[in-house]
Order: C-alpha cells, then structure tokens, then sequence
C-alpha cells in the first residue's frame, strides 16, 4: 500500500511539471496492473518521458538527490567496499568514498527498496554510512559495465600501460573508452587530486621524465614522476576532455571540464604552454564544495566579523580586496556575497572567467572575441537595474574609472586589485589614473588577506616560544608562552597541516582617512591615522593566530613578513 502512494506521487507529479498528460498517466496505470512493472520504467518504455526527466522527478517526489552518470568518474576504493555481482544484481553503483568521514556515495535506481540499502549496509558494515543518489537505469547498468573489470587505480594503470601499447587513436576519439588504460589514468589521477584536497595539478615535462604534482593548502608537492613515454598520451588525453586543439603545440591554449568526481561536480580550468621538452599542462580544480564558503566557517576574530558585517550594511561604494594570486579573494568575495544574496538584490558579476556558477547572481564571463571587457562589460551592467556589482580585478585606467563610476551613482561595488596590503591600494589606485578626489568617498573598506596553513590537530604538539620567537612575536623574553609546532600523522598525510584559514587586515575608511586620500598624505600620515582608530596589519592578524595555536611561526613567516615591525 505504501509502495503504491509513492506511485501514484510520483505520476501525480509527472502530470503537475507536464512531463506527462492525465490520459497518459491513465495508461501507465492500466499498463501497470497487468505487467507489474515499476511505473518509471513504463513511462520511459511507452515514450512518454526521457529516463533523466523520470529520475529528476522521482528523486523530487522522495526528497532526494538526482544524479547524472554520463560525466561521472567513479572512486576505485568505493567499487572495492562493493562486489560486482550485488552491484549488478541491485542496480547500485559505488561512486564515492570518504575514509575521513566513513561515508559511501551510491547511486541506484531502487531508492524505494529498503532490502537493498539494508544489504549494503551488512555488507559495507556498521561503521560506514551510505549516502544514496537517484540515477537512471540504463546509465546505472552502462557505468558497472564501464567501472567494474577494468583497473582503476593508479599503480594498476602504470603496471598496464608498462606491458602494452598506447593506443593515441582512441585518445584522440574523446569518448569513455575504459579499455584504453591512458584514459583510466588520467581519470585516477584527476579523483586523487580532488580527493587530497588539491587546488591545483601540474603536468610538468622535463628532459627524460613527466613530474606530476599537486597544490595541496597552497604548497607544491610531487606525487609522481613517469618515464617521458607517458607525456604524449597525457598531454593528449587532457587536451581532448578540455576541449583543446591536440594538433597544436606550439601556441598556448585554454580549456574547460566538468567532471562528477567523489560524488559532487568539480569543474576543472586547463591551461597549457610550450616549454623546451612539451606541453605544460596545469589544472586549476574548482570544487564549488570545498571553495565557496560562509564567513562563520572562516574562523574569523570577532572584531572583523563585525566590521565585515558593517561594511556589508554600506548601500553604496567601493569594497577592495587585495592579495597576491592563490590569496582566497575570489573565495571572500563569493562569501560576502553570499550574505547578502536574496531575492531582493540583483547581484550582477563580470568575471574572468566565471569560476563558480552560483543561483541568484547574474554572472558574466569576458569576452575579447564578442569586445566584452571589464570596461564595456560594466557599462552595459548599469543598465541592468543592478543593487550590487563585483568587478573581477580592477587592471587598468578604463575598467577602474567605470567601477569608480558605478560607486558614485548608488551601486555597492565589489572588486579586487593587486597590491601587498591594504594601504598600498591607495598608490596603486594614482598609478592607475584615479585621481585622489574620486578616491575620498567612494571607497568604503580595504580588505588585504593571506592564507595560512593550519596545523593538525590532531598530532600538532606544544612547545614553549624560543627568543627568536618571543622577538618575532613582540613577547616578553623568557615567558613561558605555549606555542604549537607540525608533527605529521595519518590525518594530514603526515605533512602537520591540514587545511587553510584567512589572515587579513581590515581598513575601513571614514572622513578622517577620506581627508587625507584627498590630500596625498604619505604613507606615514595614513597608517597611523588607521593605526590610532584600531587597524591591525597581517603580521598582527598572523601574530593572533599562531598565539591561539591555529598555525606556526614558520607558515606565517611564508606568506608574511614578520620582521617589517622591528625594523
């Protein structure tokens, strides 16, 4: 009886989105009383309705996830915790696991049969928690042909490679052709890096090997190095699912893929350069999960937060933030949007490019080929019946006076620019072109921010502050001051570190510091008159964090200059 509630929501449903008409669901259900087949599966059998637009809406009717296999690569540890034959028998593909969190992603078609999770969950055992995605059955039945039999992991793959040939004419084809190993490869390698966090995987040729490496909380590690035989066909394979011309090598090229990898979208950036011994290819990894995130989960000091908030409240001006590449001010203007992203505003974004799509916003790439840059793409902006406009990076005289130019007619202005601090902003502004008087006023707050490692906590071990870090750190010589140091474990991959946080410095303008931008006061004149109304620079902000016992000496030394204050 239960069982056939949930039918009939589902084909109620179907009618209601005009997936089907009544007459149709009629016949569906007669068809259904004499065969006993599921009514999904008729729909789709009768023509009605695709198989995808069944599995969106079953998934709505149930409160679930929906997911799309045709760009799903599928995790070798998660296809291990489940045999073949269950998987075939029960229609559910392991797609996804977690080790830190002891969580299996699956994805099937029996998302209404509590025998089949109970059964999966005896055979995973108590400890794993199952996480489940409503797919369709003929991608189900294709991705457990596709996944299971073949070896998927990346010492496997080498092995096999190492014993066979390179097949370049079914690299070159672009389709999900599992019996070529190469394609497997950069499948595996592509799910490793995501699931170690990285932010960034570089292909790197050198005169007899390719070196693979990942940017794991903004450091540089080596993963693998290959015999050179390998960079062809990975330099090909990346090109084709980037969508590349593989014909040319000699020119740089850019490209873009989307992957369902662990369970979740992750698009991918590819960029690729001529260098003396081929290709170098980098990957820029941008999981929307692991990116966008909320000021509260910043772990930020209740003093910031509250200025943030304040500057948030502004309705009209220039919001500034600075840092070198790689220093999170993409993150940490998505998350202040994000605080004011409803259905009242209309945000509007000119971005090169668009990194995270996100609901609500209006978002816009730059386009050299349709003349699409910053300056004309702000222009047409205005007229747009915009509240709020994030300007990517302000990179010349055009693109910062038309910014400058929505502040002054009533917009909330977002944006960033390159510059080591928050007062440097000011002489990178003259140097643009804007004049000092344009300045005063219209620039509501400098946000200058640096990432940070942060130590495991769960191996990170106390030691008392030294001289040299009682100097550095502006402490009392000889106090007994805690403070914490790496140590490395099964956690962090025994680097000490795991995961990174903001350190930022703060300025936020009023008529005292509008007065003398207006003026040219030095250098001098205004970091104290921001220093006597309670600014605090990075290498304070650092100082904080590593008191606290969130990071190191050494990893704020990395990024900041400790020894500017005691000179």
């Amino acid at each position: 009886m239960s069982e056939q509630r949930k039918r009939l929501r589902l084909g109620e449903l179907l009618v209601q989105q005009g997936l089907i008409s009544a007459d149709q669901l009629n016949i569906v259900l007669a068809e259904q009383r004499n065969t006993g087949i599921q009514l999904g599966r008729l729909v789709v059998r009768l023509g009605f309705a695709t198989e995808l637009a069944v599995r969106d809406a079953m998934a709505r009717t149930v409160g679930q996830e929906s997911i799309d296999l045709s760009h799903v690569v599928a995790d070798p540890e998660a296809l291990q915790l489940v045999p073949q034959d269950f998987a075939r028998r029960n229609q559910v593909l392991p797609i996804a696991y977690s080790a830190a969190d002891a969580l299996l992603t699956v994805a099937t078609t029996r998302i209404f049969n509590i025998v089949v999770m109970d059964q999966l969950r005896a055979l995973v055992g108590p400890n794993i928690e199952l996480r489940s995605q409503i797919a369709a059955e003929t991608q189900v039945e294709e991705c457990i042909d596709r996944f299971y039999g073949y070896e998927l992991s990346v010492d496997g793959i080498l092995q096999e490679i190492e014993t066979g040939e390179i097949d370049y004419d079914s690299l070159r084809a672009g389709g999900d052709e599992y019996t070529q190993p190469m394609v497997r490869l950069v499948n595996a390698l592509l799910v490793d890096a995501v699931k170690r966090g990285a932010s960034d995987i570089h292909f790197e040729p050198e005169y007899a090997f390719l070196r693979i490496r990942y940017r794991i909380d903004g450091v540089l590690e080596t993963v693998r190095s290959l015999h050179k035989t390998f960079s062809s066909g990975i330099t090909v394979r990346v090109k084709v699912i980037g969508g590349m011309n593989i014909a040319e090598t000699r020119a740089p090229q850019d490209g873009r893929l989307s992957l369902t990898l662990n369970g979740r979208q992750v698009d991918f950036r590819l960029s690729t350069q001529p260098t003396i011994y081929g290709e170098n290819i980098v990957l820029r990894v941008l999981d929307r999960d692991k990116s966008i995130i909320s000021l509260e989960d910043m772990a930020l000091p209740a003093d910031t937060m509250q200025k943030l908030h304040g500057l948030l409240g502004r309705p009209e001006g220039i919001l500034i933030v600075t840092g070198p590449t790689g220093a999170g001010k993409t993150t940490t203007l998505y998350s202040l949007l994000a605080q004011i992203n409803d259905e009242s505003v209309n945000i509007m974004t000119l971005e090169d490019p668009v990194e995270y799509p996100l609901n609500l916003m209006r978002q816009t790439s730059v386009n050299e080929v349709a003349r699409m840059d910053f300056a004309n793409g702000i222009r047409s902006m205005m007229r747009q019946d915009p509240d709020i406009i994030l300007v990517g990076e302000m990179r010349d005289q055009e693109t910062s006076e038309m910014a400058f130019r929505a502040a002054m007619t009533g917009h909330q202005v977002f944006t960033t620019l390159h510059t080591n601090s928050a007062l440097g902003a000011f002489p990178r502004l003259l140097d643009l072109g804007i004049q000092p008087g344009i300045m005063a006023g219209n620039i509501i707050g400098i946000i200058a921010q640096r990432l940070v490692r942060l130590l495991c906590t769960r191996c990170r071990e106390v030691y008392t502050a030294t001289d040299e870090d009682c100097r550095l750190l502006r402490l009392q010589p000889g106090t007994a001051t805690p403070l914490y140091k790496p140590v490395g474990c099964t956690a962090c991959g025994g680097k000490g570190y795991k995961g990174r946080t903001p350190i930022m410095e703060l300025l936020v303008m009023d008529g005292d510091l509008d007065e003398l931008v207006a003026r040219r006061a030095t250098a001098r004149e205004l970091r104290d008159a921001a220093n006597s109304k309670g600014f605090k620079t990075l290498a304070e902000a650092g100082i904080r964090r590593i008191i606290d016992g969130d990071t190191t000496v050494a990893e704020v030394s990395r990024v900041v200059d400790l020894t500017a204050q005691l000179r």
